[in-house]
């Protein structure tokens, strides 16, 4: 695992970490405890590391590689979502840190990949002794939940919309 020194720029990129910074001492001991908490995994291309429909209770940040993530519609076809890579500050699994989780969608390493995973069990220990990466990751997460909510809302509106559109058109 590479020093937290070396890591600590990257992780303050973050969104998730981004109240967080350099110049508080306390903000850098907090972080330095939740990285010594962390596991370094190793994904070969093609591993599923989050498979949708499973539970799990492990969050992951993408130090290297890439990764797919795709769902599956209700017929089982593939629809895909993202492919994103380790230079652009990409997590996933957070909704593991406040809930036990259904995966909402599959994540496929695309390269060779290596990730920092924390289990929920672990990530609330720490947080039972440092409230404050907590209340500050929790408060994230409820912004990236909302936000989520919000684009779910808005495109079902713009599906409605479209579907009423087709309906009136045919008749």
């Amino acid at each position: 695992m590479k020093d937290f020194d070396e890591v600590l720029p990257f992780i303050l990129r973050l969104s998730l970490f981004q109240d967080f910074s350099r110049d508080n001492e306390n903000d850098v001991r907090v972080l330095r405890i939740l990285y010594e908490n962390f596991s370094v995994k190793h994904f070969k291309t093609k591993d599923l590391i989050i498979k949708e429909g499973d539970y799990g209770d492990l969050f992951y940040i993408l130090l290297d590689g890439c990764i797919r993530i795709y769902r599956k519609t209700p017929a089982g076809d593939k629809i895909a979502l993202a492919n994103l890579s380790g230079d652009q500050g990409i997590f996933f699994g957070e909704t593991a840190l406040i809930s036990k989780d259904c995966r909402s969608a599959t994540v496929e390493a695309a390269t060779d990949c290596k990730v920092l995973e924390i289990s929920s069990k672990k990530f609330h220990a720490i947080c039972e002794k440092e409230p404050v990466l907590g209340y500050r990751v929790i408060m994230k997460i409820a912004g990236i939940m909302a936000n989520t909510i919000s684009d779910c809302n808005n495109d079902k509106a713009i599906l409605y919309e479209a579907l009423f559109n087709e309906i009136e058109y045919e008749v």
